[in-house]
């Protein structure tokens, strides 16, 4: 039941607890209890909502930053990795192969801001080596999720 409710609830967050009941064959009271001890044992960290920013009004870039940095004996890359996290503007830190080090995901108002977030805090940091900053340009997808998907009109036309 495990695995099946976390692929569920990964697609469709706000799943009714009924639902997934059903889904899964067991009684609502199992299914909380279930999602309780995922969110006790650290499984389940977080429920989040996709948007798609392009359509609202609100302004925000998004930077990719890669890190090539000089890992700490006995902690390797896990210090810089948190003074990096800890940053309110940070939305994610991954370790990667390649390269570079650690991608660092940014998101912020203007390519200005991330600018200076990128030489006034990452770059300043003891460890870190270089950085190489890319931009997102558009979204196609996200987190499995199609974005911007143009809907056909396939309405058949009737002329008179």
């Amino acid at each position: 039941m495990r695995d099946e409710l976390l692929s569920i609830i990964e697609k469709n967050s706000r799943i009714d607890f009924s639902e997934l009941a059903v889904l899964l064959g067991v009684s609502e009271e199992d299914v909380l209890k279930e999602l309780e001890s995922l969110e006790k044992e650290g499984v389940i960290c977080g429920y989040h909502t996709l948007i798609n920013w392009e359509k609202t009004s609100i302004e925000k870039v998004m930077a990719l930053i890669e890190v090539k940095v000089t890992p700490q004996r006995g902690r390797g890359f896990d210090n810089i990795a948190e003074r990096i996290y800890n940053y309110p503007e940070v939305k994610a830190v991954y370790l990667i192969s390649g390269g570079y080090d650690l991608l660092v995901i940014l998101e912020e108002k203007t390519l200005k801001e991330i600018a200076g977030f990128v030489s006034d805090k990452l770059s300043t940091l003891d460890s870190v080596l270089s950085t190489a900053t890319h931009f997102i340009l558009k979204k196609y997808k996200d987190h499995g999720t199609v974005l911007n998907k143009e809907s056909k009109d396939e309405r058949e036309v009737i002329t008179p």
